[in-house]
């Protein structure tokens, strides 16, 4: 398994995995169960996304696409919470 994308927190890894599973790519959280370790401390560079290597290109190709369509939308829940106006 290769790293894909590295997680702020579990909620932002959850929300690629799904991006990368309605593609049909096998995903897999790294870390996932590492932050309840930690209580309220923010640590970096505990939660990551991975991906099989042979899915490296795809998993980039669509996290590029995700990201410049977040960008692009201002009524994604990502800004405020709410979906829409």
């Amino acid at each position: 398994m290769r790293v894909v994308y590295e997680a702020e927190n579990i909620i932002d890894a959850h929300l690629v995995k799904g991006v990368l599973e309605q593609a049909g790519l096998p995903v897999y959280i790294r870390g996932e169960y590492l932050t309840g370790a930690i209580g309220e401390l923010p640590v970096a560079g505990l939660v990551a996304v991975c991906v099989p290597a042979v899915c490296v290109e795809e998993a980039h190709r669509l996290l590029v696409r995700f990201r410049n369509q977040r960008d692009a939308e201002p009524g994604l829940p990502c800004d405020d919470g709410w979906v829409g106006a």
